[in-house]
């Protein structure tokens, strides 16, 4: 989205904070009126809203829910083919998928065919799919990305190539270890023995002291513009957060999600990573044929 914003550094996290805080606000308001309209050990856990307005009377209402919730995953369809197309366009400029894809629209300035390759397969894979199979992988699969999203934060702060010394590249791995350790800890004890406290005794402390020697470490990188504020401890609590919503799911999610990262390394090993490298390759000798045409130029 960055390459169709006029100022994407200014306009991006703008856009985000502001759409995130008006949710928000929204989704308060509404669990708030639904309280209000019933005890919250009577609520529906299928149709709460629909219930709640027929239990006050207001059986026309449903009617309205049932537009908004239509209108609602119509919305979530629409805003997942955006961001996918997106994702589609980049790998296809690396050639790990035909660089057709990444053909941009003349006049719109948006990648029309990648757009098209999401929305299809979309439509084909939910055809043919259970809408439980597809929700648990995906929302393992979103989860992992939001872990691994935190943990490439940390990692762009406190390291850079051929400057940050060894010592504290090395207790920078051995800080995230303990906190990626500590957060698994977490979640598996919560799902063992969710009455007990025992084990949260042991893994917060953890978690608490990888975080601690994280925060000690000498910062490589300033954000020019906008960055993560309370860096590292946002991050180190996203990552937590996240594997313990991880833990929450079911085997059977970890394992269809197992199988598919398997197919995709398999994807990339024998000729994604291969597509890349030459398109580097390809790169760089464009980059110097043009600094040795500008060279003969002279002055």
């Amino acid at each position: 989205m960055a390459e169709e914003t006029k100022n994407p550094s200014r306009d991006i996290p703008i856009g985000l904070l502001g759409s995130m805080s008006i949710i928000t606000v929204i989704y308060c308001l509404m669990a708030l009126t639904l309280s209000m309209m019933q005890k919250y050990t009577e609520i529906d856990k299928g149709a709460a809203y629909s219930v709640a307005f027929q239990s006050v009377g207001m059986n026309w209402a449903r009617y309205l829910v049932a537009l908004g919730a239509l209108k609602g995953m119509t919305t979530v369809l629409l805003v997942g083919a955006l961001g996918q197309a997106r994702y589609t366009t980049h790998i296809a400029r690396a050639h790990m998928i035909p660089p057709w894809f990444a053909l941009v629209h003349p006049k719109t300035g948006t990648p029309i065919n990648a757009t098209l390759l999401i929305t299809i397969s979309s439509a084909l894979i939910a055809f043919f799919s259970s809408l439980d199979v597809l929700a648990s992988l995906l929302s393992v699969s979103t989860l992992f990305i939001f872990m691994m999203m935190a943990v490439a934060l940390l990692v762009r702060r406190y390291r850079v190539k051929e400057i940050t010394p060894q010592t504290n590249l090395l207790k920078l791995v051995l800080f995230l270890l303990i906190i990626i350790a500590s957060s698994m800890g977490t979640s598996a004890y919560w799902g063992l023995n969710p009455n007990g406290w025992v084990g949260y005794a042991v893994t917060i402390p953890f978690w608490f002291l990888g975080t601690t020697g994280l925060s000690m470490l000498p910062q490589q990188r300033e954000p020019k513009v906008w960055g993560v504020p309370l860096v590292p401890w946002l991050p180190s609590l996203s990552i937590a957060i996240n594997i313990f919503l991880m833990g929450s799911l079911g085997a059977e999610a970890f394992e269809r999600f197992g199988i598919c990262t398997v197919v995709m390394l398999i994807y990339y090993v024998f000729f994604g990573l291969h597509a890349t490298y030459d398109m580097a390759h390809l790169h760089r000798k464009a980059q110097s044929t043009e600094v040795n045409m500008i060279g003969r130029k002279g002055p």
